[in-house]
């Protein structure tokens, strides 16, 4: 069965890995599963069509046969159960990876986010100068105690898995900010996920289709 992608027909990003198909297509890319891509316009993604496959209209989404996923976390987790490569067989090794799954997306991402939020849609706002400090200090207490966990290990735990793809895929967002500066250990540890063969594809994948450019016409 085919395996179809959505990623955005042109990202604000410009094609610099941050769009979450990244995500997906790295999975993949680790798994060594092949898989195609269906950019999607942003007024496409508000029509019915696409709210069936992700009923927030927002992408990725995901189609194997008669399975449709959306959510980098599902979508994710489904290609490690699915396919060998993601998720350690030793029971109690798999339970943890999934754990830092979650934690990337539940744990550490949010106040990310918050910081993206705070720059870009609302960085006209009165209360920005306020604002960002305290978004920053949340970011940085979250990474104080994953810096402590990490420690000198190359990987959160063990071996590689789906949780440091999704860990990483949720820091590379801070290196903009200067931040991940701030953590040699974490930027470290990010360092080594794109430098894996699997990331550089995807990454390079995503690049080729945005270009850096918007589509014209």
């Amino acid at each position: 069965m085919t395996i179809t992608i959505t990623a955005f027909e042109w990202s604000p990003d410009g094609g610099k890995g941050l769009a979450r198909d990244t995500r997906v297509r790295w999975a993949l890319e680790e798994v060594g599963q092949p898989y195609e891509v269906r950019p999607v316009s942003f007024a496409a993604m508000k029509e019915s069509a696409h709210l069936a496959l992700h009923p927030f209209g927002q992408i990725p989404t995901y189609e194997e046969g008669d399975l449709a996923l959306f959510e980098t976390g599902g979508i994710v987790l489904h290609i490690g159960e699915r396919y060998g490569g993601l998720l350690p067989d030793d029971a109690n090794a798999r339970a943890r990876a999934i754990t830092w799954m979650f934690a990337a997306v539940n744990t550490v991402e949010p106040p990310i986010l918050e910081l993206v939020i705070a720059k870009l849609i609302e960085g006209d706002k009165p209360w920005r100068a306020e604002r960002l400090p305290l978004v920053e200090d949340r970011i940085r207490g979250r990474l104080n105690q994953l810096s402590a966990r990490l420690g000198d290990a190359d990987w959160l735990d063990g071996a590689f898995s789906a949780g440091d793809l999704m860990m990483v895929s949720v820091l590379l967002r801070l290196r903009p900010s200067g931040i991940l500066d701030e953590y040699p250990d974490i930027a470290a540890y990010v360092a080594r996920g794109e430098a894996r063969p699997a990331y550089k594809r995807a990454f390079d994948a995503q690049s080729a289709l945005y270009n850096g450019k918007p589509p014209t016409g």
